[in-house]
């Protein structure tokens, strides 16, 4: 069944993990794991300096750059008792410029709710504003 808008946007916001997609030029879709923070409608998801990589400026970036529109998908899966099956969708836009004081207010989020990024090892945070979000669910609790 359809979840409200309303029950969608908290699912996401009461989640740090899900898989943000982009898309990339000659490939298409190019979805990545990801940690994200939600705050005043935008979608926060930092570049950090915790998980080795082989450049702080990655595939993702040059694909908003590219194109700004993005997904993030959280689900639930319950392999035993699949009533309790569900997902949320937010489509979203780059912000390539975003205010300093939304960038700060995502980081803070992410510091106090990700153990790891307590000390705000960020490269950069990616700004996203949320255009649409649906959801579903398998029963309605």
């Amino acid at each position: 069944m359809r979840l409200s808008e309303e029950t969608a946007r908290s699912r996401l916001e009461e989640h740090v993990h899900g898989v943000f997609a982009t898309l990339h030029p000659e490939r298409g879709p190019d979805p990545q794991p990801v940690v994200y923070a939600i705050h005043d409608g935008h979608v926060g998801v930092p570049i950090d300096s915790v998980k080795p990589k082989a450049s702080s400026r990655l595939q993702r970036e040059d694909n908003l750059a590219a194109d700004p529109r993005g997904s993030l998908l959280v689900e639930h899966w319950d392999a035993e008792d699949w009533s309790r099956l569900w997902w949320v969708r937010a489509d979203t836009e780059h912000v390539p410029d975003p205010d300093r004081s939304l960038v700060d207010a995502l980081a803070d989020r992410l510091a106090t709710t990700v153990p790891q990024y307590a000390d705000k090892p960020f490269h950069r945070v990616l700004v996203c504003r949320i255009v649409k979000v649906t959801g579903w669910s398998a029963s309605e609790d």
